[in-house]
C-alpha cells in the first residue's frame, strides 16, 4: 500500500520529552489537566506571534479585526482584546459572546445574511455597527431603530463584481447571498444617510483561504478602487472600509505559506497613494483563520488498533463531530490529509502506513488516510494540526451523542 502525503505540520510546535508540546508542556500533561480527550489546545504564544508578524508586515494605518466565527472560545476572545482593533461577529449569539467578554460595542461590527429582527434590535441598542446585506435588511434596521428610539450605526456590505482568485470560499462576484450588489450600494447608502442613520462605511469581503499573495494583492487593489468609486457616488466621506481578509494557511500536501511580506509591501504602496476619497478613511482587515488556525491542535486518543484486509486502522475517541474539516466534509471536493502526527511519539520515525479514523458509525469519519506514521498503540494520542479555526464550533458535535470536545488556551 502506498502512503498518501499529509499536510505540513506548522514549524512552531515544540517537542517535550519526546511528545508534542505546547508552552513547554507535553500533550500527556495537558490532557491530564483537561480531564481527558478529545481536546482542543490553543497556544497563546502562537497567536501572539502571528499578530506580531502581521503588525510588522502591514502598514501602520491598517487595523486588524478578529472574525469571532473562526474561534469563539471565550478565553480566545478575551486574549484578543488587547491584540486587535475590532471584532467582527455574524450572529446575535456572537454578540452576546463579545458583550460577555466586556468588549466595547463600538469595536464590533455585525455581518451576515438573514439577520433576525431580535438580533438587529440587540445590535442597534448596543451600538454595534450593522453591515447591511440588503435593502430589505436596511429598511428593517431603520424601522426597528425608530421604534426603540436609537440611531443605528450602519455600514453596507458590498457584493463586488470581482472575486478573490484561488480562494477556498468565494464571497464576492456574481450572484451571492452576501451583501448588496455594487451597482446598488451607493443609492442604499444615500437612503440610510438621508434617514438619519450614522454612516459607518463599507465592508467588501471577496473570499477566504487564499495562499497566493498575488491574488490577495489584486483583490485588495480592486477593493480600494471600488471603495473610492462608491465614496464618490455617495458624496460624503467614507468613515471606514473593512477590506475583508482571505489570508489562508497551509492545510494540505503541497500548500505553501502565504508570502505575508509581499502582501504588506504592496499594501504599503497602495496606502501611500490613496485617492482623495479615502484619504481619511479608517482601513482594516478582517481575519480569523489566519490569526488562530495554526495556533490550535486537536488531540484524540487511540482506543483500538485493528487490521482489516491488511489495512491498519487506528480508531480514536475523536472524529468529524469535532473536526469536520479534517474529515474532508467541510467544503473540499477531493479529500486530502490534514497535518497529523502521533503526538505521544512526536519524535519517533514513521514506519507504518495507517488510517486514522474516529468513533462514529459512518465511513465519512476519517482523520487520515494511508498516512505514514510511527507505530502507534492503544492509549497513544493523535494530533490533528491547523485546528485553531473552524473546529469545535464548525462541526456537528451533537452527532451520535458523543458530546463536545474539551478546549483549553495555554
Amino acid at each position: 500500500m502506498k502512503a498518501k502525503p499529509i499536510g505540513p505540520i506548522p514549524d512552531d510546535w515544540e517537542t517535550v520529552d519526546g511528545e508534542l508540546g505546547v508552552a513547554g508542556r507535553s500533550v500527556s500533561d495537558l490532557v491530564a489537566e483537561a480531564g481527558g480527550t478529545p481536546l482542543f489546545v490553543y497556544s497563546r504564544e502562537l497567536i501572539d506571534r502571528r499578530i506580531a508578524a502581521l503588525r510588522a508586515a502591514l502598514p501602520q494605518r491598517i487595523g486588524l479585526n478578529y472574525a469571532v466565527k473562526a474561534n469563539p472560545f471565550a478565553p480566545v476572545i478575551a486574549h484578543m482584546i488587547p491584540l486587535v482593533d475590532g471584532f467582527d461577529i455574524a450572529s446575535a449569539g456572537e454578540l452576546e459572546m463579545v458583550r460577555d467578554a466586556g468588549i466595547d460595542p463600538a469595536r464590533v461590527s455585525f455581518a451576515g445574511p438573514g439577520k433576525r429582527d431580535d438580533g438587529l434590535e440587540a445590535a442597534i441598542a448596543a451600538g454595534v455597527t450593522l453591515n447591511c446585506e440588503s435593502e430589505g435588511e436596511a429598511q428593517r434596521t431603520l424601522t426597528i431603530a425608530q421604534r426603540i428610539g436609537r440611531t443605528p450605526r450602519v455600514a453596507i456590505r458590498v457584493n463586488p463584481d470581482f472575486e478573490l482568485r484561488g480562494s477556498g470560499m468565494k464571497m464576492g462576484g456574481g450572484a451571492k447571498p452576501f451583501g448588496v450588489d455594487a451597482e446598488r450600494a451607493s443609492a442604499l447608502a444615500r437612503l440610510l444617510i438621508d434617514q438619519g442613520a450614522e454612516w459607518r462605511g463599507l465592508h467588501i469581503f471577496t473570499g477566504s483561504q487564499a495562499l497566493s499573495a498575488d491574488a490577495i494583492i489584486e483583490a485588495q487593489g480592486n477593493v480600494l478602487d471600488l471603495a473610492a468609486h462608491l465614496a464618490r457616488e455617495i458624496g460624503v466621506p467614507l468613515p471606514k472600509l473593512n477590506m475583508g481578509g482571505g489570508f489562508g494557511i497551509p492545510y494540505f500536501p503541497g500548500d505553501e505559506p502565504l508570502d505575508l511580506a509581499a502582501v504588506g509591501r504592496a499594501l504599503q504602496e497602495r496606502v501611500a497613494d490613496l485617492p482623495s476619497e479615502l484619504a481619511d478613511t479608517e482601513l482594516c482587515l478582517e481575519l480569523g483563520r489566519y490569526l488562530v488556525g495554526e495556533a490550535g491542535v486537536y488531540l484524540c486518543r487511540i482506543v483500538d488498533r485493528k487490521v482489516s484486509h491488511g489495512t491498519t486502522y487506528l480508531v480514536t475517541d475523536g472524529g468529524l463531530h469535532h473536526q469536520l474539516a479534517a474529515s474532508g466534509n467541510f467544503g473540499t471536493v477531493v479529500r486530502r490529509n490534514y497535518p497529523v502526527a502521533i503526538a505521544s511519539r512526536f519524535d519517533a520515525e514513521p514506519i507504518e502506513i495507517a488510517n486514522v479514523v474516529g468513533c462514529l458509525c459512518t465511513p465519512l469519519d476519517r482523520l487520515a488516510d494511508q498516512a505514514l506514521l510511527p507505530r502507534a498503540e492503544v492509549g497513544d494520542i493523535v494530533a490533528v494540526f491547523c485546528a485553531g479555526a473552524y473546529g469545535a464550533t464548525a462541526s456537528p458535535a451533537a452527532f451520535l451523542g458523543h458530546g463536545p470536545a474539551r478546549e483549553m488556551l495555554i
